[in-house]
């Protein structure tokens, strides 16, 4: 039984939106935590794999259990992004760039059936085996594989060679990466859109001073 609070869902849309915009940026602070140092934030890494697969959540908050803490990683990206602080610009990368993948994907209706279809199987096999075990990590990072990773544009990764030749480390970065989609695709359904960033600085830091 999940001990963690549910706190109450935003109900404007710019708090919505950066919930799921941090969600995004999470994904791709994970992936630059596994390419360079093998491994990553437990916690943030837990809650991007059940958002994923929980394809038809209860609520907005519970798709990242409920807890804006379960996305700290992401909103300290965002806190630094709006602020203009230094942020490392290989997740500035993964994050921008998974947003476009996110427009080019709601432009496929089949991927996109694809992409429903297979998930739930691997919900069956996250049933049977535990959400964060191999193997559906393994069919998840496969499923970014065969679809996502067919687009033109891709995420080329960047890191330390050695780490990302690991066992089960591609898989785990496209797991992630599949992650980053799923908040890219809510982030859409709240209303976010790119051009809206550049005029909604005030309002999403105005968001991320109430989950400090």
């Amino acid at each position: 039984m999940n001990a963690t609070p549910i706190h109450t869902a935003p109900d404007d849309p710019v708090s919505r939106q950066t919930l799921a915009l941090a969600g995004v940026f999470q994904a791709a602070a994970l992936v630059d935590q596994l390419a360079r140092q093998g491994q990553c934030d437990a916690r943030a890494w837990d809650t991007q794999l059940r958002a994923t697969l929980d394809t038809n959540p209860a609520s907005f908050e519970a798709i990242y259990g409920g807890h804006p803490n379960n996305l700290r990683l992401g909103l300290d990206v965002l806190e630094a992004i709006v602020a203009r602080q230094r942020t490392d610009p290989n997740v500035l990368r993964y994050g921008f760039t998974l947003l476009m993948l996110m427009q080019k994907l709601r432009q496929q209706d089949a991927m996109l059936d694809t992409l429903g279809e297979r998930l739930t199987r691997i919900q069956g096999q996250a049933e049977h085996f535990g959400e964060t075990h191999e193997n559906v990590v393994a069919s998840l990072g496969e499923l970014y594989q065969d679809t996502i990773s067919t687009f033109r544009q891709r995420i080329v990764v960047q890191g330390e060679p050695s780490l990302l030749q690991q066992r089960m480390m591609p898989e785990r970065v496209r797991t992630a990466l599949l992650s980053g989609i799923r908040f890219a695709l809510l982030w859409h359904q709240q209303g976010g859109r790119r051009w809206k960033l550049l005029f909604q600085r005030g309002a999403m830091r105005k968001a991320l001073e109430q989950w400090r």
